[in-house]
């Protein structure tokens, strides 16, 4: 007669007398007796068991004593191998163990609808697995592989709290004698039923106290941030306080810049401090910045947005990431913070909530930081162009006491700070020089801008200095007056002569003017080179822009091609509406004027090709310019009347200058020049001849030529076999032989189909051809010039 373990129980339950239980015993055999016996001490052992797992966890709050607790005696009462027990992490979806026996070490994470703990966690349905469990295909093999284990059989039964909710699952492997049956599945069950209140309550302690740790963490590592003002390490702060929090691997923090529309980096994990830039809307970052909402990747390489280029330069791999904007007052993205690879699982909601918080006081920081950055860099630079500065300068607070002077201040005054800063105005400023002081009153007075110009200043007993005077008041943003600052100008000869100079040379040709006196000003014939340059249809342009925008266009354009002319020690004679005319040598005589006009000319050309591709960026057509260049005596010096001098340069070198300028758009070039700039050259520059031609008000003919070094290959494509081809082209066409010629000539547009020059020469030859010219043709061709 075999009696089951919960047969036996019954009967114990339901026997009302001593009586009952002696009279089944007198039913049994004696094997019967013994297995009886067996089976009432197998009983009272697994009662004592559901005892001890009450005992155990009555006296705890903490998983992370519970759970090896509650697996010794499971894994002692149903006499397996080891245990283990998942508990359900709601934020995450996933099922974990913060302890399993054996080797596994520290907390294991998984979905909850993976393997067979899944099954059972989502069905809510205990199973036995008796067979092999590597035949099951539910069975993760990843924990045996990793551990050296190798699991038989299992048993896995859910968890359920008060409620019936399933909160977990404990799973019993390798029974040490036999298989798993139904009553170590109802054994297990009751074990569990059991542990779930403490587990439950456990749980939720844990809960609540991360949740304080979390709250004390972020006010930690908030603290730890909002103490730093400088930029530069307060992002490097931030970023590890936000993987600390995280309990993360590695992060970066990228800044938007407004000026060009990019998200910049100076701070990310594992790569080295260089900046990092890439357009606003690239990327998961640009796509979390421009759309303002977080974004939760579990696996990086499975999302078409990730780049993983940085991934293979770095050997790392990225797994999961969470990018989070960050967020400053009125609802401005500032910025966006990536944080990798979680080392628990996957981020989740809290995750998110947590980094949201730590960005929303982030972004303070950041805009605190990146304002005293702002005020410091603009200090600095106040600073900087203070002490740079020509002229002096006076600060003075509300009552008219000296703050600051600047060194101009100083030298121009003749007396050291420390007897200037602290004094009144009205004390310093007395007798002739009281003019000062009563500037102030004015301004005091009526609030206004106050100038004086071209006025003595007497320093130092009797010394003079010619000054202009400003004197502004100084007001708040709140429209308060909080002091006045005095500016001085020394307008001494000198002074107004360099400031002249300077807005027509560059600073060593001024100072070499300087350096040489009044002599080379007074007009004296002498050889220069000329250049003219000029925008084509500028007219036109001008229409269509519109006034503001065809000044700023122009101001552009005279910046970077006067900037040229000085870089070459050419000076700026005037300009002409949209043209430009630069002198060579009109000052002070070089060797190498000619070369130095023939540098300019190319140069403004490749300047013009930057030019042109600023232009483009901003949506704006690209503007043609030529260029003419004339070497030859001219009368140099000011002239004018005497009431307006003018240092500048006339003779007839001008006018050619000025119609080679013009002839490009004849001949489709950009820069020609005349047969005397090209003598005079000693550098070897890319020339070719073009014409013989005469212009109008010259009888002598003028050989001219194209300067190429402003050419690349797409912009002359083929040059070198173009120019040949032209040049022999050219030869045989003064020779009247137009046939070859032309072969020449077409074998040049070949080259280079856009070549004007063959092209003219080429319908030429074929006009002489059919009409040949009088025998006294000379080869010279007559421009038709509008000047």
């Amino acid at each position: 007669m075999q009696i089951g373990l919960e047969t036996l129980r019954g009967i114990i339950e339901r026997s009302q007398s001593q009586g009952e239980i002696e009279a089944l015993l007198h039913r049994l055999d004696e094997a019967g007796k013994v297995q009886l016996f067996l089976r009432m001490a197998e009983l009272v052992r697994r009662d004592a068991a559901v005892a001890d797992i009450a005992n155990r966890v009555s006296d705890s709050l903490s998983l992370d004593v519970l759970f090896p607790r509650l697996m010794q005696v499971v894994s002692s009462t149903l006499n397996a191998d080891r245990s283990s027990l998942f508990l359900y992490d709601s934020e995450t979806g996933e099922l974990y163990s913060r302890v399993m026996q054996g080797n596994a070490i520290g907390e294991i994470r998984f979905p909850c609808t993976l393997g067979i703990a899944g099954s059972v966690f989502t069905k809510g349905e205990a199973e036995i697995i008796s067979a092999d469990a590597y035949n099951n295909k539910r069975f993760n093999k990843e924990v045996d592989r990793r551990t050296g284990y190798r699991t038989r059989n299992i048993l896995c039964v859910p968890i359920r709290n008060k409620k019936r909710e399933v909160i977990g699952v404990t799973q019993v492997l390798n029974k040490h004698v036999g298989d798993f049956d139904a009553e170590d599945q109802r054994l297990l069950e009751g074990l569990s039923q059991q542990a779930a209140a403490a587990l439950e309550n456990a749980r939720l302690f844990e809960k609540v106290e991360r949740q304080q740790h979390e709250e004390a963490t972020l006010l930690e590592v908030v603290s730890s941030i909002v103490s730093e003002i400088r930029l530069g390490p307060l992002l490097a702060k931030i970023l590890a306080a936000a993987t600390q929090l995280l309990n993360s691997d590695r992060g970066s923090l990228f800044l938007h810049d407004p000026e060009t529309n990019e998200l910049f980096s100076h701070v990310a994990g594992g790569i080295d401090s260089v900046e990092i830039r890439f357009p606003a809307n690239a990327g998961i970052a640009g796509e979390c910045f421009t759309s303002g909402k977080v974004i939760n990747i579990l696996d990086a390489y499975k999302d078409a947005r990730f780049n993983p280029a940085i991934d293979r330069s770095t050997g790392y791999r990225t797994r999961s990431l969470l990018c989070m904007p960050i967020v400053a007052k009125g609802a401005r993205v500032i910025g966006v913070m990536e944080i990798l690879n979680r080392k628990l699982g996957a981020f989740g909601a809290a995750d998110e909530r947590r980094l949201h918080a730590f960005c929303a006081e982030a972004a303070v920081a950041i805009q605190n930081a990146q304002l005293f950055e702002e005020i410091s860099t603009e200090r600095n630079y106040n600073e900087s162009i203070l002490r740079s500065m020509g002229n002096a300068v006076l600060t003075l607070d509300a009552d008219g006491v000296l703050r600051k002077v600047n060194e101009a201040a100083t030298r121009i005054l003749q007396r050291g700070e420390q007897e200037l800063v602290g004094r009144a105005l009205a004390d310093l400023f007395v007798e002739r020089n009281a003019w000062v002081a009563k500037s102030l009153d004015k301004v005091r007075a009526e609030g206004k801008t106050d100038i004086t110009v071209d006025t003595d200043l007497f320093v130092d007993g009797a010394q003079t200095v010619s000054v202009d005077l400003t004197t502004v008041p100084l007001r708040s943003m709140s429209d308060e007056p909080i002091g006045y600052m005095l500016m001085m100008e020394d307008i001494t000869r000198e002074k107004r002569l360099r400031s002249t100079l300077s807005r027509y040379m560059s600073k060593a040709v001024m100072d070499q003017l300087l350096e040489s006196g009044d002599a080379v000003l007074g007009g004296i014939s002498r050889e220069v080179s000329v250049l003219f340059s000029d925008i084509r249809g500028f007219t036109t342009i001008s229409e269509r822009l519109g006034a503001q925008e065809t000044v700023a266009l122009l101001n552009e354009y005279f910046t970077d091609m006067v900037d040229i002319v000085f870089a070459h020690q050419g000076v700026l004679d005037k300009y002409m509406g949209d043209m430009i005319m630069a002198v060579f040598g009109s000052v002070l005589q070089k060797a190498d004027d000619p070369d130095n006009a023939v540098a300019v000319g190319n140069k403004m050309m490749a300047g013009l090709r930057e030019l042109n591709g600023r232009l483009a960026v901003r949506g704006r057509e690209p503007i043609r310019i030529g260029v003419g260049i004339s070497t030859g005596q001219v009368v140099a010096g000011n002239i004018g009347s005497p009431k307006r001098l003018e240092y500048t340069v006339i003779g007839n070198r001008v006018n050619i200058a000025h119609r080679l300028e013009d002839a490009n758009k004849f001949y489709g070039t950009s820069v020609l020049i005349c047969s005397q700039t090209y003598e005079r050259m000693k550098e070897s520059t890319p020339v070719r001849e073009i014409d013989l031609i005469r212009v109008r008000g010259m009888e002598t003919p003028v050989a001219i030529y194209e300067a190429l070094g402003h050419h690349t290959e797409d912009s002359f494509p083929q040059m070198e076999a173009a120019v040949e081809a032209f040049g022999e082209g050219l030869s045989r066409y003064r020779r009247r032989d137009w046939k070859r010629a032309a072969r020449c000539f077409s074998a040049a547009l070949d080259a280079n189909p856009q070549d004007a020059p063959s092209r003219i020469y080429l319908d030429r030859c074929e006009i002489f051809g059919s009409e040949p010219p009088a025998e006294n043709w000379d080869g010279v061709w007559t421009v038709q010039s509008r000047y």
